[in-house]
């Protein structure tokens, strides 16, 4: 069985496979402090409730943008799975992905793995919105270039900033939708901006992308795990595969072995 490991700043997402099938998979809070004895424990747990072993791991494939953490993981693997990880992002990992920007070494390894994944599955031109910690549209061409994209702050990040920096707006449940764009109170409000606030941003950005790839027609493509609470606040999204990452963990492991 292949372990894949997706480290972003905020969660892990963790996922086992058999083959291509997806087993099971995990999403759990990154706590860049975890040493690797910590995180055995923790997976340990995990593992027993879904009736694995360690020792059924045969592989691991690893995509981090937290370099301490992912140290801390490649250790596990190494110490408690018995595995040598391929590390997205080291020269050992072929991609099959040409990256066609200033510096190929600055691309956040999940962004690459997004689009890898992505263009195996649909073989067209793409654009693949991201909804983590931060907020990416990574763009890919019609012959499978990663062109690259934008970056804008997540979800999370703007609902803190918010609160910590107001003194009477009042933390807010967004997975509970607003009634309309006008709030008639403050809750329904902050609802209202940062919902179809942030659709409109996705779209708008999404449309400029769009007329810059002219003429190819990407589709959009959302992943992450705030994908399907803001995809409904788009009419851009063609596509939601909050897997997305892991698939495209599984593929280039197999790609590489």
């Amino acid at each position: 069985m292949l372990l894949a490991v997706d480290i972003g700043n905020t969660h892990m997402v963790i996922g086992v496979f058999t083959g291509p099938k997806l087993r099971c998979h995990w999403r759990v809070k990154t706590d860049k402090s975890s040493t690797v004895d910590e995180l055995a424990a923790i997976f340990h747990t995990l593992f027993t409730m879904e009736g694995l072993r360690f020792n059924d791991i045969s592989d691991t494939i690893i995509s981090s943008v937290v370099p301490t953490m992912q140290a801390a993981w490649a250790a596990f693997a190494t110490r408690y799975l018995e595995t040598t990880p391929l590390v997205v992002g080291s020269d050992k990992v072929q991609t099959g992905m040409p990256v066609l920007i200033d510096n190929p070494a600055e691309i956040g390894a999940d962004r690459l793995v997004n689009a890898v994944a992505a263009f195996a599955r649909f073989k067209t031109a793409l654009i693949v919105v991201d909804f983590g910690t931060a907020i990416t549209w990574d763009c890919v061409s019609a012959a499978g270039e990663y062109l690259g994209g934008a970056i804008a702050p997540g979800l999370s990040i703007a609902m803190e900033a918010l609160g910590s920096r107001t003194a009477k707006l009042p933390q807010v449940d967004i997975s509970i939708p607003p009634d309309s764009a006008i709030g008639t109170n403050t809750v329904a409000a902050i609802k209202s901006g940062i919902l179809f606030g942030y659709g409109g941003m996705v779209d708008g950005l999404i449309r400029r992308l769009r007329e810059q790839m002219a003429p190819e027609l990407p589709k959009a493509v959302a992943t992450g795990g705030m994908a399907t609470l803001i995809a409904p606040y788009t009419t851009s999204i063609d596509h939601v595969d909050p897997m997305l990452t892991l698939t495209g963990l599984q593929l280039l492991h197999e790609r590489n072995n």
